[in-house]
């Protein structure tokens, strides 16, 4: 992981701002084209230059289409591994934490992303051990209204009305989003005496961990929906993790969210 200070992003910017295009900037100092592109944005924001994150296209303010599939999915990363942050420029950046580990899974959250909003350019920002998909608008608080001061797991988080009509339209992207963000595949095994021999066997199953007693409600809710059976594992004392286990139920989350890939 190479880390870039103050003043090679500063001579990059002054490149960028004297019209140099951003793979000849990439190429001059050595950086990756998708940092330079998202210091350029992140610049272009703080001096007021984005105009498409103003624009009339939020579903919610403006009545633009909004893909409710996309949204499904998009809804449970967020509840997962998203945040948004308010820029001083007073636009907002949504941000989803994604592990290097899964570059399918990636694509499909910018893809996520870009489908909920076509106007604005998604960002993969290089972290250790991650990306953050990343896309600036003024409209994301409109989308999220979870998005708040402090930790999820700490304050309450409820579905807005239109937002629990989608969950109830889309619940397998809804709850393959919050696998693909704090959940896995995993597979089990275990020991039984069979005519006085101990034979091994093994098992997949589906775990979801998140620390918030809402979000997990959220996600348990809507297993119940699709009646799929589900245990809590408490670990510690804590009931963080959710597990589904039997034959049946993951044959079902096979065919409908499947392991991260």
């Amino acid at each position: 992981m190479n880390y870039h200070g103050t003043e090679v992003r500063q001579r990059a910017l002054t490149l960028l701002r004297g019209g140099a295009r951003n793979a000849d900037v990439a190429r001059a100092l050595n950086i990756p084209a998708g940092t330079i592109g998202h210091w350029k944005h992140i610049d272009r924001a703080k001096r007021g230059e984005c105009p498409a994150a103003h624009g009339p296209t939020c579903p919610r303010c403006h009545g633009s289409p909004l893909d409710e599939s996309a949204y499904g999915y998009l809804l449970g990363l967020y509840l997962g591994d998203g945040c948004i942050n308010k820029l001083r420029s007073g636009t907002y950046v949504l941000r989803v934490t994604c592990a290097n580990a899964w570059p399918g899974l990636i694509d499909a959250c910018a893809e996520a992303v870009q489908t909920i909003r076509p106007d604005n350019k998604v960002f993969r920002a290089q972290r250790p051990g991650c990306q953050n998909v990343t896309c600036y608008s003024n409209h994301w608080p409109c989308l999220f209204p979870q998005h708040g001061p402090g930790k999820k797991h700490d304050r309450k988080i409820t579905l807005a009305p239109w937002q629990q009509e989608i969950v109830d339209a889309h619940p397998w992207e809804f709850v393959r989003g919050l696998i693909h963000s704090d959940g896995c595949r995993i597979t089990n095994w275990t020991t039984r005496l069979v005519g006085g021999e101990r034979k091994r066997y093994e098992y997949p199953r589906y775990f979801f961990t998140n620390k918030s007693d809402c979000i997990r409600q959220l996600y348990t809710d809507t297993l119940d929906t699709l009646g799929i059976p589900w245990t809590h594992c408490t670990r510690h004392g804590n009931p963080y993790n959710i597990s589904v286990a039997r034959k049946a139920a993951v044959a079902l989350m096979d065919a409908h969210v499947g392991p991260k890939h």
